[in-house]
């Protein structure tokens, strides 16, 4: 392919209006599946397409109202019982004894 400084002012002003009527057809494209033109992504890399935004974009863009969010429900706050805990205690004591030692 010839490089645009070597071309004349005919064969550019061709490649404008092939230009343009490619952009033309990806709209009318768009417009008959319902997509974004060609070229214009509506998310950036590595994201989710079809996330809580997007669904909320899509819902005000139809008029509805979006979707509820999910609630999740809060898991009890597990307790350690009293001998665990001095079981944990002990066990980090002698680490730390250990430690100690070692260092000295």
């Amino acid at each position: 392919m010839a490089t645009t400084t070597s071309l004349n002012i005919d064969q550019l002003k061709r490649a404008v209006a092939l230009y343009e009527q490619i952009e033309k057809l990806q709209a009318e494209l768009a417009a008959l599946f319902g997509d974004k033109p060609a070229g214009k992504r509506g998310r950036k890399p590595g994201r989710k397409a079809g996330g809580r935004k997007a669904k909320e974009a899509e819902a005000e863009a139809a008029g509805t109202e979006a979707p509820a969010k999910k609630t999740r429900k809060k898991r009890a706050k597990r307790e350690i019982s009293p001998e665990a805990r001095e079981r944990i205690a002990a066990a980090q004591r002698k680490r730390w004894a250990k430690a100690k030692k070692e260092a000295a």
